[in-house]
């Protein structure tokens, strides 16, 4: 009969993972290092501000809390020198996060730059600088550094860090539960049992590294910091930090559930006996899995943002799905290439617990989507919308191959056969063979053992020679299986884009997240931090107060014409288009769209036909309603306005 030779392993599993390192490869190449998550959405001074006195303090309006330390808001003169006292002030009231820091009296003109660094309520860090100047702007030697926080050396290690602890919490918890639920049988094998403990060493080892960096992280980005004690004090209290400590805690109790599940689980024998202990093991397991996730959930993007105490439970169940579905998978593979055989009944009880993952991953994916996209526009038009789509798609692709994968495991012939059964064929085989061999082969085996008893070395080597051919004819019968050289190609194409959905998964956990993004851009854009026109706002309003010499007209200049501090200057001119005397002349300006105002300003009399108001402040970009009232005599007065764009 003939036999179906299964393809190398070598050649395809290479193909596949150079296929994979090209995706890893293009993924994290392109990816930010940790983009905000916290944004400035205002601040006062503002950005390019000029006041004409300068101010008491400096304070920054977040979008979300921020956690701040004592050189969190530092503000530079233009030749680089500190000038504010260094303690940071918590002004926040309600929604509204605000920090502050005050400057020191007697500042003299000139452009002065404030750097602003803080870590996000989910423990990503965050900074940025702008620049205000009192009295007119000069010339600053101030060089902001050009290193992105969270970037660098100790970015990259500390985002490797947070991949490998992903996906060996994928494969620790993912790998005790397909033994527990599918296969018990695979306790007792050993490459079943280096993959779990493979995982559980890989999250142990990269949750010490982030324990480490953060500080540095965060900080001043010198990999030398990792080891300073007092930047890993500051970090011990810290949510993140309690999360790194919390999580060491309970890998210390999952450490205990792995020795009993491979020690003391293989060698129950009693089935009553064996069934308590799978029992408390899976209850154990449970609860120890749980907390290890929550550690994730209490520290990143669900501790967070809207709805915090639906999503952060929303949050466990997603990861807990992810690793049931994505660490059983790779305990699958391991043993469909590594092991003696794994039964037909196992791969299809992972196939049930798989699909309830796939059904638990949409509702909370869904959950999740909504709740950090918020809108369409978002979905599409944001970094964070952008990669979410990506991993939607490769969802979808792993949902196709895992359909390729049930097929060929309904194609499965019977369970396969146990050591034992396999020892019983061998002896059958071996009975046939001696019957159709005769006494030669008798004679030879004579000899040889002869040959054993004389010198052991020889037996030793010959022992080991038919070992080797025992393991590959069992490998060559294993691979000679159509069906399970089906199932171990669409398993193996599964493990590679689970690496990829993985790899995506991490870098989204370190990018803003877009209902964030465009609520930032909302408020930057109303508070017109940024907003700069091209010249001054110039008006001309008639008017007649109905007395004598009540008629005229006014010319109004605002300058530069956007929000935060500026100059107004109000001429008026009588019908000759000479300057009139007026005895009074008021200002107010209204935002009717924001209900802001009316913001009175009473300028100053310069001259004849001439008044003047420095530092006028305008709090956001809008269409404002500018009114004028004009007095020309004790009881000729009228107001007159126009709307105009202002930021």
């Amino acid at each position: 009969m003939p036999t179906t030779t299964a393809p190398r392993l070598g050649t395809a599993l290479a193909r596949l993972l150079l296929v994979a390192a090209a995706l890893l490869g293009a993924l994290l190449a392109g990816a930010a290092p940790a983009s905000a998550h916290a944004a400035l959405t205002g601040s006062d001074p503002q950005d390019g501000a000029v006041v004409a006195t300068a101010p008491k303090d400096v304070n920054l309006t977040f979008s979300e809390q921020v956690a701040m330390g004592g050189d969190s808001i530092r503000v530079l003169d233009p030749a680089g020198n500190r000038v504010d006292t260094g303690e940071i002030r918590d002004l926040c009231s309600g929604s509204i996060i605000r920090y502050g820091v005050g400057l020191r009296s007697g500042l003299p003109e000139g452009t002065y730059t404030v750097a602003w660094q803080a870590v996000s309520a989910d423990s990503h860090p965050v900074a940025g600088a702008f620049t205000f100047s009192v009295g007119a702007p000069s010339e600053t030697s101030v060089a902001l550094p050009d290193k992105t926080v969270g970037g660098g050396l100790v970015g990259t290690l500390y985002g490797i860090a947070r991949y490998l602890s992903y996906a060996a919490f994928t494969v620790l918890v993912g790998g005790g539960a397909f033994v527990l639920a599918c296969w018990p049988r695979g306790a007792s094998v050993r490459p079943v049992q280096r993959l779990v403990v493979r995982g559980w060493l890989t999250l142990t080892a990269a949750t010490v590294v982030m324990l480490l960096l953060r500080n540095p992280y965060t900080g001043s980005g010198e990999l030398g910091d990792a080891f300073d004690l007092g930047g890993l004090k500051s970090v011990l209290e810290t949510k993140t930090g309690a999360a790194l400590i919390s999580r060491l805690m309970l890998l210390g109790a999952a450490a205990l559930f792995v020795a009993v599940l491979f020690g003391a689980y293989t060698k129950r024998t009693d089935e009553k006996e064996k069934k308590d202990l799978t029992f408390g093991l899976a209850i154990g397991g449970t609860v120890v899995a749980a907390g290890i996730a929550g550690t994730w959930a209490l520290a990143e993007h669900a501790s967070t943002g809207i709805q915090p105490g639906i999503a952060m439970p929303v949050d466990l169940l997603h990861l807990l799905a992810v690793a049931a579905w994505l660490g059983g998978l790779t305990t699958l593979l391991v043993a469909l290439y590594r092991a003696p055989g794994i039964e037909r009944a196992a791969v299809e009880r992972f196939s049930k617990i798989a699909f309830g993952s796939v059904v638990v991953l949409a509702a909370t994916g869904l959950y999740q989507s909504w709740r950090q996209v918020g809108s369409w526009s978002a979905l599409t038009g944001t970094a964070y919308g952008q990669l979410l789509l990506v991993k939607v798609g490769l969802v979808a692709v792993l949902l196709g191959i895992a359909w390729i994968s049930r097929r060929w495991t309904r194609r499965l012939g019977a369970p396969a056969e146990t050591p034992k059964q396999d020892q019983e064929d061998q002896e059958d085989e071996t009975e046939e063979t001696k019957g159709t061999e005769g006494t030669d082969q008798e004679s030879e085996t004579a000899a040889g053992a002869a040959e054993d008893d004389v010198d052991p070395v020889r037996a030793a080597q010959l022992a080991r020679q038919r070992a080797a051919v025992a393991t590959a004819r069992t490998k060559r019968d294993r691979d000679a299986d159509p069906e399970r050289t089906g199932l171990r190609r669409s398993v193996l194409t599964e493990a590679v884009v689970a690496v990829v959905l993985l790899a995506v998964t991490t870098v989204l956990t370190s990018t803003e997240p877009g209902r964030t993004e465009e609520e930032a851009g909302r408020s930057q854009s109303a508070s017109g931090s940024t907003a700069v026109p091209e010249r001054p706002v110039d008006i001309r309003l008639p008017f007649d107060t109905g007395g004598v010499n009540g008629k005229g007209t006014i010319r109004l200049s605002l300058d530069p014409g956007r929000t935060g501090a500026n100059a107004l200057h109000v001429f008026v001119d009588g019908p000759d288009d000479r300057p009139l005397d007026v005895p009074e002349l008021k200002v107010a300006f209204t935002l009717k769209a924001k209900d802001i105002g009316p913001l009175p300003v009473v300028p100053d009399r310069i001259q004849a036909g001439h008044w003047s108001a420095n530092g006028v402040q305008i709090p956001m970009a809008g269409e404002w309603q500018i009114q004028v009232t004009v007095r020309t005599s004790d009881i000729d007065q009228t107001t007159i306005d126009k709307n105009v764009k202002i930021g």
